[in-house]
């Protein structure tokens, strides 16, 4: 494998240097089920055109519609047929195959001798569109997180109704194989019960099922929620289905009980944020694979690792894929699990310390679920758990209480902005009255500044001298330490939907240019990723300085643009990317030079952008950080816990939690002051900002391949680099 990087790579330079794809011709084709963001995938692998390259794609926008427009013939002779005589009649092509994991299966078909002397290879390359997430080697396959969106959307309605009527609901969600859809949505939702083919439940499941629905009923709940993957089974193999599931709970408690099958709603809508950008990266990070491939490099999947593309060779990907499902046939239900990825799980260890629990600054989707997995996370390891009111100010004024674990619901709970070194010696006074000895704060940039200033003032209040975790919330991603912070997702989703919305209402009118401002303060992430998702021609940020030069070059962009078909335009500017050209300026500017050619409107997102309900990934990202952080909290309390009491003074005792490319990380607040830039409140160097190169090629401007940043670096399944 090794040899075949070394060769990709000399490739890359030699396509740098002589003109990329010259005399090549590309083909795109798609088989499998239906899945949302197939047509992104398309439009980043053909939305910008090498010089001397040929391409049979037409120049693509992105899409509220889900799946695809053409034909899929999934692993039958026939397409495998037509596959192979296109192939005969038309050339060598390099091929980018979009499909579920059934289609990235080669599969023989029959080519005269002749011709298979003639074109002795093709170069192949994977993209996994399924939204059973049921693919080995990649964390996400494109349509897995719109169907989660669909899904949530299910289980928000349904919610409400069956607190009114105090009814348990038995949700049938797809998955014949893989239980994911099934394990997200229910650890998403709260849901009481889980059937996944993976892990069939013990014998004597039903008498454990109806004993934990009636508890919760007991406690005061008015709902019980039950999802199931349609592949679920036992431990024998037998299938347990939706309706022997309401029967049983009919049967055994009396409840009043309903079943709803999503089906197929689950591939239909809109395409998620998520999936539009996914699917356009890979399709991008595809096509480069297939311009560096020589005719020794073998067939590979462009997969996702946290947040890079990588390469994995594709039947690898496919056995791997395939064991999974023979494991599960013969029973070996561990084995299975283990080859689908499972993390090490901490064991929870008894305890008995004090921890306090608060929110901090502006609202973020997500906090809610970050601050129940916590507190349960923590009374379920014998600690004693305070909530705080109103942030560090509510800290210094004594709102605290003791929580005894209810469950939290919503959006994001806000809490002032106020700093600790205002009211040191109050929130001193709270510490030792309460005996915090742990303290876990949610929010964005105010929350890991006020850690920080804790941290620093221990030298003068021993008080200070105990655990402390951030969990990065905000929609702005503008805090060190993590690469997505908790609220973004949904922030973008928002933004990605009023742009929808808003290029909806320009389909009637005619050469028209929106331009668009958004959140984010001096970084750019919301602008940038909006921007990929909705097909802007435009996203001014304060990371990537401009002129008045790369103004005019838009402004000429959007005219030229404007005698095609598609004549409008959506441009989106961040509140803070530029002092002098502001969004009245951009108006201004747009609307003197497109005169007579375009007109031109503003919007300002504003507030939208904090609000509506959490995202899948925010809830489900909340949750696992909420527990992440107070396990982390729980082991660093009993290694600091000497003679009677807790002292933590150490660096790495005071800490960012955070997603890391495909880890999730802990990084001490004072390591990560040295890479801050706090005058303007981000980290002095932003990962996202690879993507803008991506942004501009979708918008159809002409780019060069020697700035192009690539991730896909050759692996195995396992995970290591070659």
């Amino acid at each position: 494998m090794a040899s075949h990087t070394t060769a990709a790579l000399g490739g890359l330079e030699q396509l740098r240097m002589c003109g990329a794809g010259a005399g090549r011709a590309l083909a795109v084709l798609t088989s499998g089920g239906d899945a949302q963001g197939q047509h992104e995938q398309w439009r980043g692998g053909t939305g910008e055109r090498p010089p001397g390259a040929r391409s049979r794609a037409r120049r693509a926008q992105p899409s509220r519609r889900g799946g695809t427009r053409w034909d899929a013939e999934v692993g039958t002779e026939r397409g495998s047929r037509r596959r192979a005589g296109s192939r005969g009649r038309r050339g060598p092509w390099p091929c980018a195959w979009p499909g579920s994991h059934g289609s990235l299966v080669p599969s023989a078909g029959k080519i005269p001798e002749s011709v298979a002397q003639t074109y002795s290879h093709l170069n192949i390359v994977g993209l996994v569109g399924s939204i059973d997430n049921d693919f080995c080697g990649t964390d996400m396959t494109i349509g897995t997180d719109s169907a989660l969106h669909r899904i949530m959307e299910v289980i928000d309605a349904i919610t409400t109704t069956a607190q009114s009527h105090q009814r348990t609901f038995v949700l049938e969600v797809m998955g014949r194989h893989c239980g994911y859809l099934a394990l997200v949505s229910a650890l998403a939702s709260g849901a009481d019960w889980l059937f996944i083919p993976e892990s069939p439940p013990e014998d004597g499941w039903e008498n454990f099922m109806c004993e934990r629905l009636g508890e919760t009923r007991s406690r005061g709940s008015r709902l019980n929620i039950i999802i199931i993957a349609e592949g679920a089974i036992d431990r024998h193999g037998k299938p347990i289905t939706s309706t022997y599931v309401k029967d049983l709970v009919v049967q055994r408690l009396g409840f009043d009980t309903r079943v709803t099958v999503l089906g197929h709603v689950q591939r239909g809508g809109t395409p998620s944020a998520f999936d539009r950008v996914l699917s356009s990266k890979m399709g991008m990070e595809a096509v480069m694979a297939l311009l560096e491939a020589t005719p020794d490099t073998p067939a590979c999947v462009v997969s996702l690792s946290g947040n890079q593309n990588v390469r994995l060779p594709l039947m690898e990907c496919v056995q791997v894929t395939k064991d999974v499902q023979k494991a599960m046939d013969e029973k070996r239900f561990d084995e299975a699990i283990q080859l689908r990825g499972r993390l090490p799980v901490s064991a929870f260890v008894q305890s008995n310390f004090s921890v306090a629990i608060l929110n901090v600054g502006a609202p973020a989707a997500g906090m809610n679920a970050a601050v129940r997995s916590a507190v349960r996370t923590g009374i379920s390891q014998g600690h004693k758990v305070y909530i705080i009111h109103d942030g560090f100010e509510g800290l210094a004024k004594g709102q605290v209480r003791p929580c005894g674990g209810e469950g939290l619901h919503g959006g994001g709970v806000s809490a002032p902005r106020t700093l600790p070194k205002t009211c040191l010696e109050k929130i001193v006074e709270n510490v030792r009255a309460y005996n915090i000895q742990a303290l876990l704060v949610i929010g964005g940039f105010e929350a890991y500044e006020g850690v920080l200033q804790l941290v620093e003032a221990r030298s003068q209040y021993e008080e200070l001298c105990f655990v402390m975790c951030v969990i990065p919330a905000t929609i702005s991603n503008n805090v060190p330490g993590t690469d997505f912070s908790l609220g973004s997702d949904t922030a973008v989703n928002a933004a990605m939907e009023s742009c929808d919305r808003i290029k909806q209402s320009a389909s009637g009118t005619k050469r028209r240019v929106f331009i668009v401002e958004t959140m984010g303060g001096y970084c750019g992430y919301l602008s940038t990723v909006t921007g990929i998702a909705v097909g802007a021609d435009a996203a001014y940020v304060f990371e990537d300085p401009f002129t008045i030069h790369d103004l005019k070059a838009n402004v000429e962009h959007l005219t030229d643009k404007m005698k095609t078909d598609i004549q409008r335009g959506l441009v989106l500017r961040n509140e803070k990317s530029h002092e002098h050209y502001t969004t009245e300026f951009l108006y201004n500017l747009y609307s003197s030079e497109g005169r007579g050619i375009f007109d031109c409107r503003t919007n300002v997102l504003g507030h939208l952008q904090q609000g509506g309900a959490p995202t899948p990934f925010d809830r489900n990202y909340g949750t696992k950080l909420g527990v992440k952080a107070m396990l982390w909290m729980s082991d660093k309390l009993r290694q600091s816990y000497r003679k009677g009491r807790v002292f933590a003074n150490s660096a790495d005792s005071a800490c960012v939690i955070g997603l890391r490319k495909k880890t999730v990380a802990f990084s001490p607040v004072t390591e990560l002051q040295k890479v801050t830039d706090f005058e303007h409140r981000m980290p002095q160097e932003q990962w996202w900002l690879d993507l803008r190169l991506m942004l501009k090629m979708l918008a159809n401007y002409q780019i060069s391949l020697t700035e192009y940043v690539g991730g896909g670096s050759w692996r195995h399944v396992s995970g290591e680099i070659n």
